[in-house]
C-alpha cells in the first residue's frame, strides 16, 4: 500500500498542534471577575488549605521571598503586618504563600518560615509551603510580593502590585496609593473594586 510522503509530516504536525493547546490550557492565568484557581497546599504545620475549605470567606494572598528586597521594603516598615491584620480584623484569611524551590532564594523549611513569621510580627493566618511551585503558577504570581483578593463567592476581585510605589525604599511606603487596602475598602463598601488589576512589581518567584 503506497503511503503519502506527507503523511508523517502532518502526524508530527497534528502532535505538535495538540501538545500546544495542552500547554496552553495548563498557563490559562486566572482573571479578575472569574473563579479563582483552585488550590490545596500545606502550610507550615502541615496542614493543607485548599480554597474548596474556604467557601463563603474573603480571601488574600500574597507571594513571598524573605530575600528580596522588595518584600523586605514592607515588613522592614511594617507595612505588610499592619495590612495582615486590618484584612484579618475585617474577617479575611490571609496566606503568605511561598514559592521558592528548593536551592533557590527564598527557599525555607516550615520551621524557618515560622521564625521569620515570629522574628518580624507578621500576621498572616497561615505560610503555604508551595514547594512545586503548581499554586504560584496556576495564579500566574510573577513577582514578590504579588497580591491577590478573592471575595466569598470564590471570585477574583484584585490581581497585581501592592501599592503604587515600585521602589525597594521604605520611605516610600507612607506616600502609596495601597491597592489592596482599597479594594477591600471598596468591598466593604458594597461596591465593585475600582482599580481590580495593577502591574506586580518585586524579585521574580523562583520557581
Amino acid at each position: 500500500m503506497n503511503r503519502s510522503p506527507m503523511r508523517p509530516f502532518l502526524v508530527g504536525a497534528c502532535l505538535a498542534l495538540a501538545a500546544t493547546l495542552t500547554a496552553g490550557a495548563v498557563a490559562a492565568k486566572p482573571e479578575v471577575g472569574q473563579p479563582a484557581p483552585a488550590f490545596s497546599v500545606a502550610d507550615t504545620t502541615g496542614k493543607t488549605w485548599s480554597l474548596a475549605d474556604l467557601a463563603g470567606k474573603g480571601l488574600i494572598l500574597e507571594w513571598t521571598n524573605h530575600d528580596c528586597p522588595y518584600v523586605q521594603k514592607h515588613y522592614g516598615s511594617g507595612n505588610m503586618q499592619a495590612l495582615q491584620q486590618e484584612a484579618r480584623d475585617a474577617g479575611y484569611v490571609w496566606l503568605s504563600v511561598i514559592s521558592s524551590a528548593p536551592g533557590k532564594q527564598g527557599h525555607v523549611s516550615a520551621a524557618e518560615a515560622d521564625e521569620l513569621t515570629e522574628g518580624r510580627g507578621a500576621a498572616p493566618t497561615a505560610v503555604l509551603l508551595d514547594v512545586d511551585g503548581a499554586m504560584g503558577r496556576a495564579y500566574g504570581a510573577k513577582t514578590t510580593p504579588h497580591m491577590f483578593v478573592i471575595d466569598g463567592a470564590g471570585s477574583l476581585v484584585y490581581m497585581g502590585g501592592i501599592d503604587d510605589r515600585a521602589t525597594t525604599d521604605p520611605a516610600d511606603v507612607a506616600g502609596a496609593e495601597n491597592y489592596v487596602r482599597l479594594a477591600l475598602t471598596d468591598l466593604a463598601a458594597g461596591k465593585a473594586v475600582s482599580n481590580p488589576a495593577t502591574r506586580p512589581y518585586g524579585c521574580s518567584v523562583k520557581y
